[in-house]
């Protein structure tokens, strides 16, 4: 009848291809590396603040680090002293002067009562950082159990 079994000739001119083109594959991942490295920096925050795990180890720190506490009624203490939000930078920099030189910058840790308003810890916060302090830090309580 007229159908060919495949044999002969017909059979070598149509292989299966074995190779696989994997230049699509490469070019699609290299655009993505290209979309992570530029988006990458663009995750950051504006304030940088190192949050605390509840499940962290201590750090292991030479120096004491300073503690600012605002109490439920808003009222800044630094260490504790209490501190008009006004004076709070001047106070800082003076202790940073005491520092001997070349020491690391001492970490600024910042506790907030659990009832006071958001804004408020946050004013603090703006205000230790706009002063030229990089390691500021929120403080927060681990939970029992």
């Amino acid at each position: 009848m007229g159908m060919s079994t495949g044999g002969g000739k017909g059979r070598g001119r149509y292989r299966a291809m074995a190779e696989i083109n994997v230049t699509p594959l490469v070019d699609v991942m290299l655009v993505l590396l290209i979309i992570f490295m530029v988006a990458a920096p663009l995750m950051t925050v504006g304030v940088p603040i190192d949050l605390p795990k509840t499940n962290a180890s201590a750090l292991n720190q030479e120096t004491e680090p300073l503690t600012i506490s605002v109490n439920a009624e808003g009222r800044i203490f630094l260490q504790e002293t209490e501190v008009p939000i006004e004076n709070l930078v001047a106070q800082l920099q003076a202790i940073m002067r005491e520092q001997r030189p070349g020491a690391p910058e001492r970490r600024i840790f910042v506790r907030g009562d659990r009832g006071i308003n958001y804004g408020r810890v946050m004013e603090v916060m703006g205000t230790v950082s706009s002063a030229g302090f990089t390691k500021v830090a929120l403080l927060a309580e681990q939970p029992s159990g």
